[in-house]
């Protein structure tokens, strides 16, 4: 993390939790330009031994006092709960790695901690999307703030990799770290004689000098480190050593208890030695499955299975390197260079540059913000604009002093929604001051646009062509008042990758109220299984009993209730539609998903299919009015039939992967985030410059072209 943060252009202060007491870690990095290592047992702010959590929060914030930090990456769920309530609150990275993984272990408290954590971080960085999705669903509050930071292999200057090759004689097995019941490590060194009964010549090397204190297991270990059979036991060394003595060794050890594999984390030897060309015995999960491949030979669960694979690719050199080069290649998407472009991104997006010297002063005024919550951080990240908040607690009430203080400080007021709040201040903007309001589809029949002075707003932003056009038709405002920006896509939050089987699977997101069409749904659905049962109809939704101002309606409920009769009774879609629970997870949901539907009777813009289009998926729309003012025509179907008939043949005749990069590259380019953040930073400094028109135009989904 260190290196990566300094080569990404960070000037880095690293603190040390204890005192020095051998330099094999830190020394590396005091040599390091740009990396300061600080220790507060020298420098006298902290006691003798390792600093507990609260001491430690208690030091940081001091050496913030000092200089502050713009960031502090901090690892540890109990020192990032100390820090979550203190003045480092909102520039926390937090690096969750020590977490509980699985819903048995996720007790109230933990939800807690990490609730708080995630509500005082910008941003949660985990080692694996598996560790991602999970915390996502867990707790919400972590979803659009977790960032994959995976493992970093780094190669220590002047070590190569083993050359490639079988092994030549005895077969060196090697293992490197600290020894632990559940690491295996007391069962790892029989493996050496058990192997010479199978005719292989083999000998372990251990690395390591930290052995577990728990009772039955110490004395043995210790005891088979200095006398086992084939075991050479090396000692504690520095890391560079470590990882020599691996590049030496013909097979790596990460094999470890049963109970450990469901861990949602990545071993970084594993990955090391995969860069020194050293195969490696694990075991077999999802996760490494997806990065080894599921026929990688080395694979193992018990001891008589790491055995048997040692003694097959002991005796079958063309396994030996098949396992060799897929460490190789597995590792090579670990190094220390991606992990620094993958540090500048996130760099770059919380520390914009800026467009101007001095600060331009934003009001953002409005009862319900989350839609506008993106592009509120980004504002607030530049350097070049200060926001306050004008937060109204209901759609008609508000604080009026508050609300004359803002007027007198702002330059730019922006009004989300066309509701009281642009009304107020429409009437009370002081002269010169510039006033953006953006109009979505619940106001544009409420009334409340034809109460606004128009002539005191410089712009009303719509976020499709057909609604801005029925703002037009509705109110009479004159045409250059009116601009399109469209609804954004975190695509980067949503840019993950597909699970097996997601090409046969169907998403919907929202069911209610009943101008969702999921009956219109359904009748895609079972045209496909009719030849093919795969096809599968994910769900992600309240359902309609949840809304009780749905529910009460007669007509509403009639529907619903029709429509489950349906789904219960219907032998085409039986074991066919999947209900998921309703939450902020979608971009983990979306993993699974291989078309997101669109069936609605109208829509203003429909979010999910662009946000179906930004995890890879291909988006699948009935032509709801506008729907082509939106989205590439090539994506609309007249009929549900019509649909069914296009995504089977995308599957079928082998367009189903590009089909789906097609949009994931429309959705970038049209609706991304980075892209509607700067279409407002446009408009926020055209019409405070005088400028009426943005300097970058909206590009919307063309068949085939970009329109601007």
């Amino acid at each position: 993390m260190v290196q990566t943060l300094a080569r990404a252009g960070c000037d880095v202060t690293l603190v040390l939790k204890a005192p020095v007491r051998t330099g094999r870690l830190v020394d590396p990095l005091r040599a390091l330009p740009r990396v300061t290592v600080l220790s507060p047992h020298e420098e006298g702010l902290a006691g003798e031994g390792p600093m507990r959590p609260a001491e430690a929060a208690a030091v940081i914030a001091r050496i913030d006092e000092r200089e502050p930090f713009d960031l502090a990456v901090v690892r540890g769920r109990a020192l990032a709960g100390q820090l979550a309530a203190g003045p480092l609150r909102g520039r926390l990275w937090t690096y969750l790695t020590d977490v509980p993984q699985s819903a048995a272990e996720f007790d109230g408290k933990a939800r807690g901690d990490l609730r708080r954590i995630a509500d005082a971080s910008r941003l949660l960085l985990c080692q694996t999307e598996e560790l991602r999705g999970f915390l996502e669903a867990a707790v919400p509050a972590t979803a659009g703030k977790s960032v994959l930071f995976p493992p970093v292999v780094v190669l220590p200057d002047g070590l190569r990799p083993r050359a490639a090759g079988s092994p030549d004689g005895r077969l060196r097995l090697v293992y490197t770290g600290k020894f632990a019941p559940r690491w295996n490590t007391l069962e790892m060194t029989r493996l050496p004689a058990l192997l010479r009964a199978r005719g292989v010549d083999a000998e372990l090397h251990m690395v390591g000098d930290k052995i577990h204190q728990e009772a039955g297991f110490a004395a043995p270990m210790k005891a088979a480190l200095e006398s086992g059979d084939g075991v050479v036991w090396h000692g504690g060394h520095p890391r560079a050593e470590a990882m020599r003595l691996t590049a030496s060794g013909d097979v790596a050890l990460s094999w470890r208890d049963m109970s450990m594999d469901t861990s949602l984390e990545l071993s970084t030897k594993v990955l090391e030695s995969g860069a020194l060309g050293v195969p490696v015995v694990l075991n077999r999960n999802p996760m490494h499955e997806r990065l080894f491949g599921a026929d990688y030979p080395l694979f193992a669960s018990s001891e008589s299975d790491v055995v048997d694979a040692l003694t097959l690719i002991g005796k079958n050199p063309e396994l030996y390197e098949l396992a060799a080069e897929r460490c190789r290649t597995a590792a090579a998407g670990y190094s220390l260079d991606a992990a620094v472009r993958r540090m500048r991104g996130y760099l770059d997006t919380t520390f914009p540059a800026p467009r101007r010297e001095g600060r331009l002063k934003v009001v953002v005024a409005g009862h319900d913000l989350k839609f506008f919550t993106k592009l509120l951080d980004h504002l607030r990240d530049r350097p070049d604009i200060e926001v306050r908040l004008d937060k109204w607690p209901a759609l008609k009430t508000h604080d009026p002093e508050r609300s004359l203080e803002l007027v007198q400080w702002a330059d730019v007021v922006i009004c989300e929604w066309c509701g009281p709040n642009a009304l107020w201040y429409a009437r009370n903007k002081r002269p010169g001051q510039k006033l953006l309001v953006r109009l979505h589809r619940f106001e544009l029949y409420s009334g409340w646009p034809l109460k606004l002075d128009i002539e005191a707003v410089d712009k009303v932003v719509c976020v499709s062509p057909h609604y801005a056009s029925l703002t037009l038709e509705t109110t009479g405002w004159p045409e250059d008042k009116v601009q399109v920006i469209p609804n954004w896509v975190d695509d980067e939050q949503f840019d993950r990758v597909k699970l097996p089987g997601a090409r046969h699977h169907l998403g919907i997101i929202g069911i209610a109220p009943s101008r969702k069409r999921f009956d219109l749904a359904l009748d895609v659905l079972e045209e496909l299984r009719r030849d093919d049962p795969r096809y599968t109809l994910f769900v992600k939704s309240k359902l309609p009993w949840e809304y009780w101002w749905i529910w009460e309606r007669p007509e509403e409920r009639a529907h619903y209730e029709e429509v489950f009769r349906r789904v219960r009774r219907s032998p085409a879609l039986a074991g066919g539609v999947v209900f998921d629970a309703y939450g902020r997870d979608v971009p983990a949901w979306l993993r699974r998903i291989g078309f997101v539907l669109s069936t609605s009777d109208d829509e203003s813009f429909h979010l999910a299919p662009a946000e179906g289009m930004a995890s890879g998926a291909v988006p699948a729309l009935l032509p709801w009015p506008g729907a082509d003012t939106v989205y590439d025509t090539r994506w609309i179907h007249a009929t549900p039939g019509d649909m069914a008939a296009s995504i089977a043949a995308s599957v079928a005749e082998g367009r189903w992967e590009d089909d789906r990069e097609t949009a994931r590259a429309q959705v970038r380019a049209a609706y991304g985030l980075r892209v509607v953040e700067d279409a407002w930073v446009d408009l926020v400094f055209g019409v405070h410059s005088g400028n009426a028109e943005p300097s970058a135009g909206y590009v919307r989904l063309t068949d085939g072209k970009n329109d601007r």
